[in-house]
């Protein structure tokens, strides 16, 4: 389990999150590539109830990962990385071009729909629907193409979104009963690109603990 870089009862910034979580670990992903030191506090999402906490900063969704700065609530995994961009980010994660913005903007929300939603279906149909899933990790493929990272050479924005679900690519060949060298090829260099950052290494968790935690959540045998 991830321990907090700055643990503190009163520090300036916490994330409340769950160590399985894969759009919370967009955003400790955000803080150690930005050098943000930060609380880090534990929501397990296994407990159907929300800590008072998690009610008090989010009552609209009582949902997780939650940013703390000052003690005023920064919600949502997408906006908050763009939160802690604009708040600490001198070499920017989101890229300078208005229109390169909109477009790793666009693709941030096809992994929030998209891809996320597949694996949803694919784990729920204990991997029969694996052609959707498959197809939508080709259609990132496609996105990236010959390209280092998703913005060019540098690791960025869209990069930070998309690789915490790299932490599932072994239950879905375990699952579907498929190679993802063979299907993406591309995506699953350049994970191995994306983990030989620090900052990467740090939250990502070890691939079969988040098969075997996925498999309890979704009664897979």
């Amino acid at each position: 389990m991830e321990k907090a870089m700055d643990a503190g009862r009163q520090s300036e910034v916490t994330c409340v999150d769950f160590w399985a979580n894969e759009f919370g670990m967009r955003v400790r992903i955000a803080l150690r590539e930005l050098g943000v030191a930060f609380e880090y506090v534990e929501e397990d999402l296994r407990v159907r109830e929300r800590s008072e906490l998690v009610r008090r900063m989010n009552p609209v969704h009582r949902s997780i990962p939650i940013l703390i700065h000052h003690g005023l609530p920064v919600c949502g995994s997408v906006n908050i990385i763009e939160y802690i961009d604009e708040g600490w980010g001198e070499a920017r994660l989101l890229p300078g071009n208005p229109v390169d913005r909109a477009d790793a903007r666009f693709w941030a929300d096809f992994v929030d729909h998209k891809v996320f939603g597949a694996q949803v279906r694919f784990l729920e149909s204990k991997g029969e629907e694996k052609d959707e899933l498959v197809e939508q990790l080709k259609r990132l493929e496609e996105v990236l193409g010959d390209k280092g990272f998703f913005s060019g050479d540098d690791f960025g924005f869209l990069d930070i979104v998309t690789i915490p679900f790299s932490s599932m690519f072994h239950g879905y060949e375990q699952l579907g009963r498929f190679d993802l060298d063979v299907e993406c090829p591309k995506l699953t260099q350049w994970a191995k690109r994306c983990k030989q950052r620090e900052s990467v290494r740090a939250v990502l968790p070890d691939d079969t603990e988040m098969y075997e935690l996925h498999k309890h959540l979704y009664g897979i045998e």
